[in-house]
């Protein structure tokens, strides 16, 4: 018994990257974060986010008394030098633990964030994942297709060519394979990819469209595309998951 007691204490004092789910659409904290994440949350002093102005408003929406100036931010995105991403973790080395948070949703999925974690794993810290909200997973339940073979592709090629090929593509493998396609676009060219899906895909393909899940105003439908045609829809500057 003195054993156990002793590896757990051990094990509470080692430091964690932790990695924390946030919100996919504006005031749903309350919605889609655990109570368990937010304590956690509230409990760390690093933070490695992706934009350090999202993370910061985020907190806030956790716990209005969080204290911001205390916390110390690393932010990782396109524009991160490889140099400094190597001492992200460094709070972790010196028994801290650190927070790994994605712009939206979970971390490492469609995110940047798999870098630290691969990190943290040659480092041997511990890593833990917290429970929160995915719109690709969230689209995915709600469609109707096959949850138990399914691919996610990210963004689709930008040159037009490339693109309608890939679209056919993804159209046969669901197919023939019975694998359900993922995938997304950037929110402002989102009614430009709908218009090319309903113009490539068979009449009697079905097409999920997942917007703004979390919000008020979301919209999640399955249709043939035979049925898209017939009604017009606007998924401009909305948070969308494209699913076949």
């Amino acid at each position: 018994m003195l054993d156990y007691l002793k590896f757990s204490m051990d094990n509470r004092s080692k430091s964690v990257l932790y990695l924390i789910p946030t919100v996919i659409s504006e005031n749903s904290v309350a919605r889609v974060i655990p109570e368990y994440s937010k304590e956690i949350i509230k409990s760390l002093k690093f933070f490695i986010s992706e934009d350090i102005r999202t993370t910061r408003r985020f907190l806030k929406n956790i716990d209005k008394t969080i204290n911001i100036n205390e916390i110390l931010f690393f932010e990782l995105n396109k524009h991160t030098k490889d140099e400094d991403i190597s001492e992200y973790l460094n709070p972790c080395e010196k028994g801290e633990s650190v927070g790994l948070i994605s712009e939206a949703g979970l971390p490492c999925i469609a995110d940047p964030g798999n870098i630290i974690v691969k990190i943290a794993h040659q480092k041997d810290i511990r890593i833990v994942p917290l429970s929160g909200p995915s719109s690709i997973f969230m689209a995915l339940m709600s469609s109707g297709f096959n949850g138990q073979n399914f691919a996610f592709n990210g963004y689709l090629p930008m040159d037009k060519t490339e693109r309608y090929k890939k679209i056919k593509q993804l159209e046969q493998r669901s197919k023939y394979e019975n694998q359900t396609q993922i995938f997304m676009e950037t929110p402002f060219r989102n009614n430009k990819l709908f218009a090319e899906l309903l113009s490539v895909l068979n009449s009697n393909t079905y097409l999920c469209v997942a917007a703004n899940i979390t919000a008020e105003d979301e919209f999640i439908k399955t249709k043939k595309i035979s049925d898209w045609k017939k009604v017009k829809y606007d998924f401009d500057k909305k948070n969308c998951i494209f699913i076949i």
